[in-house]
């Protein structure tokens, strides 16, 4: 995304730099290209950090190197009979390029990237090998010239070279980078989950230790109940309650009433007294 918007970015500025009159003085070609790569750094690094940029503007590369490939390819069988015509088919090639990169990034990105690189790799040939002659010919058809002379075998040759070299280019991407286009989103996705799953752990962990804490103090202070929390019947002698009950069941327990009785079965640590009232004198 960065060599896109780079690449975008330098050649219009190159362009309206060097072909048209800025503050009504003609620039040299060092000052154009100077100015160009500045804006092209600048258009690069915009693509590569606002995500949604870079995939329209791949788009849109891929839309125009279709395109022109494709205007190209055609000189022999067909010609336009307006400027608008090849013009118009550019444009919506991009503009439907863009929108498929944003719908399907993952497969769009790879292509558009693929391509980009396989025309510039032919435009760098051309240049050297011929001077440029396949960019004055898409120039030539972008204006619909008509009787245009017939192009040479090496330019033929680059222009079928080019969807070849972005075949490969395209296959590069898809096995030998990291896992395709989105290996960095991964990597990423990875390292969170990771994180995630060690935040847990220890989560765990400390309500693990808690809960130990927890039963360990519970436990502690079954064991050791603070003496104010003691009744004074806990002290008595187990030998002392047993003559108690002893005492009160013996022959004068039937005339006894219900409610003197001592219920010496239930907890220690009741308040209940321990002697029974006076009893009533029986006629």
């Amino acid at each position: 995304m960065f060599l896109s918007g780079l690449l975008s970015g330098a050649l219009v500025i190159f362009l309206l730099c060097h072909r048209e009159r800025v503050l009504e003085t003609q620039l040299s070609m060092e000052v154009s290209a100077g100015i160009a790569l500045g804006i092209g750094l600048l258009c690069g690094l915009v693509t590569m950090l606002v995500r949604s940029v870079g995939l329209f503007l791949t788009g849109l590369l891929l839309g125009l190197t279709l395109g022109a490939g494709a205007l190209l390819g055609t000189e022999p069988i067909y010609q336009p009979p307006s400027a608008w015509v090849p013009t118009g088919g550019l444009v919506g090639l991009a503009l439907l390029g863009a929108l498929l990169t944003l719908r399907w990034p993952r497969p769009f990105t790879m292509l558009g990237t693929a391509l980009l690189g396989a025309a510039v790799l032919v435009g760098c040939a051309d240049y050297f090998l011929e001077g440029l002659a396949l960019g004055g010919r898409l120039g030539q058809r972008l204006q619909a010239l008509p009787a245009l002379p017939p192009l040479c075998w090496y330019s033929w040759a680059l222009l079928g070279a080019w969807p070849a070299l972005g075949a490969l280019g395209a296959l590069a991407q898809w096995r030998l980078t990291a896992e395709g286009p989105r290996g960095h989103d991964d990597g990423i996705l990875s390292h969170r989950l990771k994180g995630l799953q060690l935040l847990r752990i220890r989560q765990q962990e400390a309500k693990w230790q808690q809960n130990s804490g927890a039963v360990a103090s519970e436990g502690s202070y079954h064991r050791q109940v603070p003496h104010r929390a003691r009744s004074p019947a806990d002290s008595l002698a187990p030998s002392y309650l047993q003559s108690l009950r002893d005492r009160q069941l013996g022959p004068s327990t039937m005339g006894t009433p219900h409610h003197a009785i001592l219920d010496l079965d239930s907890d220690c640590g009741s308040t209940a007294p321990l002697t029974t009232p006076p009893r009533s004198n029986q006629t």
